[in-house]
């Protein structure tokens, strides 16, 4: 007999909210997608079609208003996060919250609190962790293979900028593209990071300074256990989505480079070369985020701690506004400054 299901109500049916919905709908066999909700009636009722949802809303509160709904994935806007995170805890649903939760510490600690006052499930959106390449490099470090670390080097570079327009409400660079590299860091090397000093520049679109952002940043990181690091972003890497990370210990090294869409090296007389990169974020991590929500279902469904907690969506929130204080100060920033 096929187990029961958990109702499954998706809010939010953007980019990363349609992979979610199709991941739910086809993917994650201890899930049924219930419900999808969005502002926009045109691409609910798309996604609603495309995926056989059974009920689409422009209001979510008709989501958390059904009983029969046990869990929401939020996938909205990100200033709308910490706000549906209260109220779906508060309505008793277990909850998988696309990063970041907030931008203010404040409404994140509201919202956590929240959670924790209700006892339901709360897991966030930083799917890299759910990736076998970091996950080998993660535990070459945790098992003791490489020693003792000694430096990390992350390097994160997208094929396209955003638009001028998304760079206004994205939170900046800092919260918007490197808080995935602050959670890698960390969750990498198994300490926390104590201070940031940032670096950075508008080296690819003048509109995007213009709108009080940058497109190249350097950081360097100082751990808790003495362990140094470096985070590489750039918002236009010509040759396709860059993502590379090398730990250094006293022992040895572990490294990943890219995924590419083929194994094949093309060599001739004139060159060897190969295939760009996977081109962007959707086609590099597609087995993660199938792998997250998996996890996030079972965690549910079986009464099992989330891999990926409030507390771990909340520290690359506040190595983000050291970050930008840091470049806004011209000084390395200590993390208790922020709290």
């Amino acid at each position: 007999m096929q187990p029961e299901r958990l109702n499954i109500g998706l809010i939010g049916t953007g980019t990363i909210g349609r992979v979610h919905a199709e991941n739910l709908a086809y993917r994650v066999p201890g899930a049924a997608l219930a419900w999808v909700a969005d502002v926009n009636p045109t691409a609910v009722r798309e996604v609603a079609g495309r995926f056989q949802v059974p009920h689409a809303t422009t209001d979510y509160h008709e989501v958390l208003a059904d009983p029969d709904v046990d869990a929401v994935v939020i996938c909205s806007s990100t200033h709308t996060h910490a706000r549906i995170t209260g109220e779906a805890a508060e309505a008793g649903k277990h909850i998988f919250c696309e990063k970041p939760i907030d931008y203010s510490l404040p409404r994140i600690d509201e919202a956590l609190r929240l959670v924790e006052k209700k006892g339901v499930k709360l897991q966030v959106g930083f799917n890299r962790r759910f990736d076998p390449n970091f996950a080998r490099v993660r535990q070459a470090v945790a098992s003791g293979e490489i020693g003792e670390p000694h430096l990390i080097h992350i390097v994160s570079r997208d094929p396209e900028p955003p638009t001028p327009e998304y760079v206004k409400t994205s939170g900046g660079i800092f919260m918007d593209m490197t808080i995935h590299d602050f959670d890698m860091a960390r969750y990498l090397v198994g300490s926390e990071v104590v201070e940031i000093y940032a670096g950075g520049g508008v080296r690819i679109d003048p509109e995007i300074g213009a709108a009080g952002d940058l497109d190249t940043v350097l950081l360097l990181l100082k751990f808790a256990d003495g362990t140094l690091g470096t985070i590489d972003n750039s918002e236009k890497a010509a040759y396709g989505y860059d993502q590379r990370v090398e730990v250094f210990g006293s022992q040895g090294a572990v490294q990943i480079g890219n995924n590419y869409p083929n194994a094949a090296v093309l060599s001739t007389a004139r060159s060897i070369h190969r295939d760009r990169p996977l081109y962007f974020f959707i086609e590099r991590y597609a087995d993660s985020y199938i792998a997250e929500m998996r996890s996030f279902i079972d965690s549910v469904a079986n009464d099992r701690p989330v891999l990926v907690t409030g507390e771990d969506a909340r520290f690359p929130v506040v190595m983000g506004l050291a970050a930008r204080k840091s470049y806004d100060e011209n000084r390395p920033v200590r993390l208790s400054e922020i709290g």
